[in-house]
């Protein structure tokens, strides 16, 4: 319990301690921070005190020679004297006050007062500051300004240098050049006189006056030369070509009226006349940019010139193509038109096959009339051939599209004459199959010809008797025709396969009984099987006769229809 105590004590002692040291190193550090302040203030007003004012006023008292220095003079003295009796003793008295108050430790009114004493030594430093200005700028005055003199002298040496070396480039200008800078001369005297009567308020605007002057006769002695060699050369020269182009060009049958040449280049030569006036009298703004705008405009009809010459061998390599192609096309158009009536009675055209021929003919007239209303606008001169070769690349797009069209509409007709062509050749070819199988079946003598051969027959004689009828009909109906052709094929075929295998049928069954009666006598079964097989034969049931004889004959050779078709085709 005592122990206790004793720690709870300890520890009170240490926090008091620990706060009392705390709160004396607080107290400190303020009455340190208010300290510096106050020095700083302090700092701030002898610093103000001793600015170089009286020692710049006392530069000035050599050259006060006229009454309106001689007051400007006693005014900076007046305001010193201000700032220096009155100002800087009243941020004295604020000092005093404030050191007061650090020391009483009232540092809620000291933050007060110095807020009020920043404000007031700012004030006075801004005035004393300005006043030094003032006075430094008639101190300095002449050392500044014939500095600035001495560099435009330099420049307005190589100025004259550089205007006298190349004079005769001037030409009319040289009396106004020669005027500025005699004027530029006397600005120079002038400023010596004023700087000798100390006038450094009129110094002011001679230096300002020769500097504006001097850069602008740099202008003019760098840019006159220039200006004058457009004005007087260059640009006439380009005018006097450009028409001596388009005289001949319109000789030679050019339409370039649309480039309007008289009136623009009438107004180019009025405003190159107005820009040099405006040079004589040394006004050279934008002189440059508006002649170089004239010369890139000539240049411009230079180009449009070689466009158009361009333009027109593109022309007539195209117009000339063109026609060729129109020609060409219009004859097959003509050529259908005139056959149209025959081809209508030869085949059975649809309301498809014609319209296309009529759109063709439609799009073909249009095309015409385009080509000669471009032929006529040629002869007539009216349209530049820049824009006579697009309007013709058009055409040739239609025209072609058009022939597309046509060959639609050719193929249509050609696959209507090559169907009747080649149905007359198929008729040809299944007519010459139909007579081998007559020539085959009486080659061969059948005994009995069954009766469903015979139907067989009759359909495919039926069948070219059709295809002869279609072809035989005005208009030919080519869809029907195809239709005749394919079925008559197809009996004629089927009847010849038919003839084929029941004369070879036929002829394996006479060769397996002629073969067998060999064996007639040897074997019962044999003869019997033979008999039979004779018997279905001259009934005309060659199947099944060549079945029953190679049924029987296996008894004695068991390979009995391998060897039949080996003597097949031997045979």
């Amino acid at each position: 319990m005592k122990g206790t105590s004793l720690f709870i004590i300890s520890v009170v002692i240490v926090l008091l301690i620990i706060v009392i040291v705390t709160i004396t190193i607080f107290k400190k550090k303020r009455k340190n921070y208010y300290q510096k302040v106050y020095d700083d203030l302090e700092r701030g007003k002898n610093l103000i005190g001793s600015t170089p004012v009286l020692l710049e006023l006392s530069k000035l008292e050599p050259i006060v020679k006229n009454e309106k220095m001689e007051e400007k003079y006693q005014k900076w003295e007046e305001r010193f004297e201000i700032i220096k009796n009155e100002e800087l003793p009243k941020i004295d008295d604020m000092l005093i006050e404030l050191d007061t108050l650090i020391d009483k430790k009232e540092y809620k009114t000291a933050r007060f007062r110095i807020a009020k004493c920043e404000m007031e030594l700012y004030k006075v430093r801004e005035q004393a500051d300005d006043l030094l200005d003032q006075i430094k700028e008639i101190t300095l005055s002449e050392e500044k300004y014939r500095s600035i003199i001495s560099k435009l002298k330099t420049k307005y040496r190589s100025l004259n240098k550089e205007y006298n070396e190349h004079k005769n480039l001037y030409e009319e200008m040289a009396e106004a050049i020669e005027l500025q800078l005699e004027n530029i001369e006397k600005r120079f005297l002038e400023f010596e006189k004023d700087m000798d009567e100390n006038l450094y308020s009129e110094v002011v605007h001679i230096v300002k006056a020769l500097d504006t002057m001097i850069e602008h006769m740099t202008i003019v002695v760098s840019e006159v030369p220039d200006l004058m060699l457009m004005c007087k050369q260059l640009i006439p020269k380009r005018i006097k070509e450009i028409e001596d182009i388009s005289k001949e060009m319109m000789e030679k049958g050019y339409p370039i009226e649309y480039l309007n040449l008289d009136y623009n280049l009438e107004e180019s030569r009025k405003n190159v006349n107005i820009i040099l006036d405006r040079i004589k009298v040394l006004n050279l703004e934008d002189c440059m940019f508006e002649l170089k705008t004239i010369l890139d405009y000539l240049d411009s009809i230079f180009v449009d010139f070689e466009k158009e010459r361009l333009s027109r061998k593109v022309y007539e390599e195209s117009i000339k193509d063109f026609a060729k192609k129109l020609k060409k096309t219009n004859k097959i158009v003509t050529d259908i038109y005139e056959q149209l009536d025959d081809i209508k009675n030869m085949y059975d055209l649809n309301e498809d096959d014609v319209n296309i021929i009529n759109e063709v003919n439609k799009d073909l007239t249009l095309i015409k009339d385009d080509y000669k209303n471009i032929i006529d606008r040629v002869n007539n001169k009216a349209t530049p051939f820049s824009l006579l070769t697009k309007e013709v690349d058009e055409l040739t797009v239609k025209l072609k599209q058009t022939e597309v069209t046509l060959d639609v509409a050719l193929k249509s007709l050609g696959n209507m004459y090559e169907d009747e062509q080649r149905a007359r050749e198929q008729l040809n070819e299944i007519d010459k199959l139909l007579r081998e199988c007559k020539e085959k079946m009486r080659e061969f003598k059948l005994p009995v010809i069954s009766d469903n051969y015979f139907v067989e027959l009759n359909e495919a004689n039926e069948a070219i008797l059709e295809v002869v009828k279609e072809l035989s009909k005005k208009p030919i109906v080519i869809k029907t025709l195809n239709t005749r052709v394919d079925t008559a094929r197809d009996l004629v075929l089927k009847l010849y396969n038919t003839t084929l295998n029941m004369i070879n049928k036929a002829k394996l069954s006479e060769m397996a009984i002629v073969y067998g009666n060999r064996y007639r006598f040897i074997h019962e079964d044999i003869n019997r099987g033979l008999e039979r097989a004779t018997n279905l034969f001259f009934k005309g049931n060659y199947d099944s006769s060549l079945k029953v004889c190679i049924d029987t004959l296996k008894l004695i050779n068991d390979d009995i229809e391998g060897k039949l078709k080996s003597y097949e085709n031997k045979a």
